[in-house]
């Protein structure tokens, strides 16, 4: 069955499928909303593997070209055969992309480079490395898995945030 995209929809979650920059009346306030942390209960890379794939799918659904950066091979492999079995009745189609100057052709390309934001309508970070122009994105979603040395690059990832002048929303599972 070859693979279809979805219409996009719009949920005050993710807001809109279409959504830009900020225009100067949304001002600040909306751009922090386009930026996430999400913190898992679980404490494992596959956890956090799984939790990434579900919000691909997500943005996918709604429209989005996803771009999920990962820092080694084997991690992209991983995340490549976990996207070829997320759902039972379809597959989200995606290529791993190995070189910042090879344009992916699929709506969903798993990263082994810094992303460029006019690329992507959602970013997932799964690397230790938070790219330098990350306030530039669409949209952010970083990942932590319930991991010490995890917790600590997230840590950083939020300080380098808030340098950038964003207060990202902090989703931490681990909370009640």
């Amino acid at each position: 069955m070859p693979a279809t995209k979805p219409p996009a929809v719009h949920t005050t979650e993710t807001g809109s499928a279409a959504a830009g920059a900020p225009s100067p009346e949304t001002g600040q306030e909306d751009k922090n909303q386009r930026y996430w942390f999400h913190i898992l209960r679980q404490d494992t890379p596959a956890a956090r593997n799984l939790h990434a794939a579900k919000l691909v799918n997500k943005a996918w659904q709604q429209g989005d070209r996803v771009g999920i950066v990962c820092d080694t091979l084997e991690h992209a492999q991983e995340l490549d055969d976990l996207l070829w079995n997320f759902s039972p009745d379809a597959f989200i189609p995606h290529s791993v992309i190995f070189e910042a100057n090879t344009p992916c052709k699929d709506p969903v390309g798993i990263l082994l480079h810094p992303p460029a934001a006019e690329d992507w309508d959602t970013v997932i970070i799964l690397c230790t490395e938070l790219p330098a122009h990350a306030d530039q994105f669409k949209r952010l979603a970083l990942i932590a898995h319930n991991d010490p040395v995890v917790l600590d690059q997230a840590r950083a990832h939020f300080k380098q945030l808030r340098a950038l002048g964003i207060e990202a929303r902090v989703h931490d599972q681990r909370q009640g």
